[in-house]
């Protein structure tokens, strides 16, 4: 892998810098996106799901945008959910404002816990990059 595969949006060098890992890597005609969590700016999860699922989705957004694809580029979704039955009607009233048909292929798989105290989703995404 060559250093120009890996994308790192603004804001997000520590992920790289720190814990070692790349927020997007290109390969070939896909980048493989690693799992973002709803973490704000102050590197904090919100008490309110929604608000929680918007950051996530946010987070993904900057990724996909760095990388020069979006959603509409997203052909495979992992989800990972804390709480899972509790909170997946509101989880995907968030998705549905991001995500449009044709849709991704999605796994959505309960955890007991993530890398974030209070986190309660993880979104991990495959997208076809442009030729």
């Amino acid at each position: 892998m060559e250093k120009s595969d890996v994308v790192i949006p603004q804001g997000m060098e520590a992920y790289y810098d720190e814990f070692h890992f790349a927020p997007a890597v290109k390969d070939g005609d896909r980048l493989y996106c690693s799992g973002v969590i709803g973490v704000g700016p102050d590197g904090k999860v919100s008490d309110d799901p929604e608000a929680q699922f918007t950051q996530a989705f946010e987070s993904l957004k900057s990724v996909l945008t760095t990388a020069g694809v979006a959603f509409g580029d997203v052909v495979e979704m992992t989800t990972f959910h804390v709480g899972l039955r509790a909170n997946l009607t509101a989880f995907m009233k968030v998705k549905d404002r991001y995500m449009h048909a044709p849709y991704p292929s999605w796994t959505a798989i309960g955890v007991t816990e993530l890398a974030f105290p209070g986190g309660l989703v993880e979104v991990k995404v495959i997208a076809r990059l442009k030729k």
